[in-house]
């Protein structure tokens, strides 16, 4: 499979697809909702703007965080702008949302109304604003306890021209960096990730008209880029310029990719390409038929194949070392001074930092790889719940290069992910 097969596979597998449809319905439920109680209009979808990644056509399927403005009627800006007007109005349009949608979440949260779509795995963020004169709009602080100014239209116009000018190729390399965000558990912002992506492009015009059979080397470039930036708290948005926030670094993730995309070029053509690509990008890069003709039972399972995945918080995983007679060592420490694992090891994976509120639920897999695991058909990999709370407990037994995997849900919906490898010597594995 060449390059360009497999970054074609890639792009139409992150489409956001038949959801767009669920999507639109959820949208238009909800503007008909706000419009029939602030405009007296019955069936009328009219006066609603998407923002956010959905709204700059850069969401990716398993999309779980839609943004939304209701724009209000201009008659009603005195009436909301005391003190407590942010909180009044955001109390107003949840309880119309409220009544709309009796058994779901709807709720207030600082400048938004949530509203949980459980049966759909992705919730609406729905944010009553005020349109001014220049088309940007008036939002609602409840901590601040005022309205603060946001700019989407200029981000969504920002977007399109820089996609124009490299022939989609700002939306295709967004995507891909979204790709790579979820499958290496990256706390980035989608604001962040098309910020970065359109500041790339002001750096080379080399891919401005790239086709898929060069998009190995854009993204090598782009990861490159990424893992040379300075860290930042912040940096101005596209097109509006306001300020949006770095949660976490990720230039060292980055850079890690950026050696993943030299690796799967000097592949080229090799029946490891496709692996190798899928490190970087995750299950929506496609394997090559004769993958799945093997001479072991291939049990891995995927998280994705069984929650949407849509990261938007950090988690970090360890795992204590212990044998009878020897004292207690911690793998990362182990993993940086090139120290590996032995026969008869007690592995204790557990979380250490985790930036999702609970309550959610925590999943592991525990995957064997090389050519022991491959002879004693033990190549595990099924999605697996803790042994205890946070903690999974595992035990070597044969040589390979192994990795666990760690995965927290929320509402049915993957936001954090770790992993870490587990170098076995001589004669040991989990």
């Amino acid at each position: 499979m060449g390059t360009s097969e497999i970054f074609d596979g890639l792009l139409e597998n992150l489409k956001v697809g038949d959801s767009a449809v669920v999507i639109a319905s959820r949208r238009d439920e909800i503007t008909k909702a706000l419009n029939k109680d602030f405009r007296a209009k019955v069936g009328s979808t009219e006066h609603r703007l998407m923002v956010g990644s959905y709204g700059r056509h850069t969401a990716i399927r398993g999309v779980s965080d839609l943004d939304m403005l209701y724009i209000l009627p201009a008659v009603l800006r005195s009436s909301y702008d005391s003190d407590s007007g942010p909180r009044r109005i955001l109390t107003r349009v949840k309880d119309v949302l409220k009544a709309r949608y009796k058994n779901t979440e709807v709720r207030v949260d600082q400048c938004v109304v949530r509203v949980q779509f459980t049966s759909n795995k992705f919730k609406f963020e729905v944010q009553p604003v005020f349109e001014n004169g220049d088309g940007s709009f008036d939002y609602p602080d409840t901590v601040a306890e005022g309205w603060k100014v946001t700019k989407p239209r200029e981000e969504i116009r920002a977007t399109k021209d820089r996609n124009d000018r490299t022939s989609n190729n700002m939306r295709h390399l967004a995507r891909m960096t979204r790709a790579w965000k979820n499958a290496n558990g990256v706390n980035m912002g989608g604001l962040l990730i098309d910020t970065l992506v359109h500041r790339f492009f002001t750096t080379t015009d080399a891919y401005d008209a790239a086709g898929t059979g060069k998009f190995s080397l854009m993204v090598r470039d782009f990861f490159e880029f990424l893992a040379d930036e300075p860290d930042r708290s912040y940096y101005l948005a596209l097109g509006s310029n306001q300020q949006v926030k770095v949660k976490k670094r990720f230039q060292a993730k980055a850079k890690k990719a950026y050696n993943r995309c030299i690796e799967a070029i000097e592949a080229e053509g090799e029946a490891s390409a496709n692996k190798k690509w899928r490190v970087v990008f995750g299950t929506a890069v496609p394997l090559k038929a004769s993958e799945s003709a093997r001479a072991f039972h291939d049990t891995e399972e995927f998280i994705e194949s069984q929650f949407p995945v849509d990261i938007g918080h950090s988690l970090t995983i360890d795992c204590k070392v212990t044998q009878n007679g020897w004292r207690p060592a911690y793998l990362r420490v182990m993993l940086r001074e090139k120290t590996l694992l032995r026969v008869g090891k007690d592995l204790d994976f557990t979380i250490i930092e985790c930036s999702a509120e609970q309550p959610y639920d925590v999943k592991w897999k525990v995957l064997n790889r090389g050519e022991e695991a491959e002879h004693r058909n033990m190549i595990r990999g099924g999605i697996i719940t803790s042994t205890r709370p946070s903690v999974r407990r595992e035990r070597t037994s044969f040589r390979g290069e192994h990795v666990v995997e760690c995965y927290i849900v929320k509402d049915g919906i993957v936001v954090a992910r770790d992993r870490i490898d587990v170098p076995i010597g001589n004669t040991s594995s989990p």
